[in-house]
């Protein structure tokens, strides 16, 4: 028998009681606008809802942002303890993800977050309110737009298992050795990351014949070695269930009924958040959006996996130079067309890209190295949490 369960066997072997956040709250309430341009380096600490989706877990210590507090008209603060909903989202799914401060300093809470005081342990709570059955209870009613909001009132009907507070404790300790255990592989692959990126440009660094040096490479112009494109006029309207990728400037693919190329070819932003990035290489059939550019590599000696890993190295920092400065940032065809390539031998190529593609994997690919592990003690975690978190009910 675990400690867990004799804890259980001991302080409630008759079930636990369930309540609503509201039964449990001591107080509620929601943040005060914090803009962004009211965020400074150092100050009064600060939360501000999209922080709770990117940058938060389940709980945390210290805060990210800080604001001068003079620059506020409505103050409104959070401690210790202290659990903070993020009532704005854009997902129903993830709707009212929330997370517990165990910090020790007085932070402001901004808008759209709604703030619950309680008495129960904070990590117990952050960790029931993110399983299945809660989440399904946030995003009840909720329907699917552009933007999705919770309110208080919603925050106070959802309801979860309090055990007593051991419980609650022995619950917390095994699920921050699962959290833990994840964030040490995060952290491990972040930094095989910046090893990949570090080898990755050593790797596509040569030497310059514009400037005189020697050189194995030749220097071509992007226009001189490849098709440049962009797509057609489809909007994401006309997107429909299909089986060809659909690439719309910086998103991900979608799927569309029919395909415009069939063909070698790397993505990447025309203009918005997104530009320069490169986000894509295919060999296939796939549709592009009119914003989107399409790079076709059309010469003999150039693979075009090589100019792919070229592209990614050496194009943000080129077109961070270059591109057009307007309301929307964006790059304009006589920017790529002048953009120098550095192209060895095929054998040389090939090896680069041999070398570059397993680092890649190593990185990104979820069916093997770090990011399937982590994945997989991801969903341990997941499993384990809800199983932790069902208690028979106490009638």
């Amino acid at each position: 028998m675990t400690v867990l369960d004799e804890l259980i066997q001991e302080l409630c072997p008759e079930g636990v009681a369930y309540k609503t956040l509201g039964e449990i709250a001591t107080d509620i309430f929601r943040g005060a606008g914090i803009t962004r341009d009211q965020v400074r380096e150092s100050g009064t600490p600060c939360v501000r809802y999209g922080e709770i989706y990117t940058t938060y877990g389940v709980w945390f210590e210290n805060c990210v942002s800080h604001t001068d507090e003079t620059l506020l008209t409505s103050k409104k603060y959070f401690g210790y303890g202290d659990i903070l909903f993020a009532i704005t989202g854009e997902s129903v799914e993830d709707i009212a993800k929330c997370c517990a401060y165990i910090g020790h300093e007085t932070c402001l809470a901004g808008g759209d977050i709604v703030v619950l005081k309680h008495n129960e342990d904070p990590k117990y709570l952050s960790y029931a309110l993110s399983t299945l059955d809660a989440q399904k209870q946030k995003s009840k009613g909720k329907v699917k737009s552009k933007v999705v909001h919770s309110s208080v009132p919603d925050i106070k009907a959802i309801r979860v298992p309090v055990p007593p507070l051991p419980v609650q404790r022995e619950i917390v300790r095994i699920l921050d050795n699962f959290t833990e255990l994840t964030a040490e592989l995060t952290a491990e692959l972040t930094a095989r990351k910046k090893q990949y990126e570090f080898y990755r440009d050593k790797l596509l660094t040569f030497g310059d014949v514009r400037g005189g040096a020697t050189s194995d490479v030749v220097w071509k112009t992007l226009a001189e070695i490849a098709d440049i494109s962009t797509g057609s006029s489809n909007t994401d309207d006309a997107v429909k269930g299909g089986c060809y990728p659909f690439f719309v400037r910086s998103q991900q693919p979608l799927a569309k009924d029919e395909y415009e190329y069939d063909e070698e070819a790397i993505i990447t932003a025309g203009d918005g958040v997104g530009v320069g990035k490169v986000f894509h290489y295919i060999n296939g059939k796939y549709a592009l959006h009119q914003r989107a550019y399409r790079i076709h590599p059309a010469t003999d000696g150039l693979l075009g996996k090589y100019l792919y890993h070229y592209f990614v190295a050496t194009f943000p920092k080129y077109i961070g130079q270059q591109m057009y400065q307007g309301s929307v940032p964006s790059i304009r065809r006589p920017m790529l067309n002048k953009f120098q390539v550095a192209i060895p031998s095929l054998d040389v190529q090939s090896r680069i890209v041999n070398v570059l593609d397993n680092f890649d994997a190593i990185c990104t690919d979820l069916s093997s190295g770090l990011p399937a592990e982590i994945e997989a003690r991801q969903k341990q975690y997941e499993y384990y949490r809800d199983k932790l978190l069902s208690f028979e009910e106490k009638i």
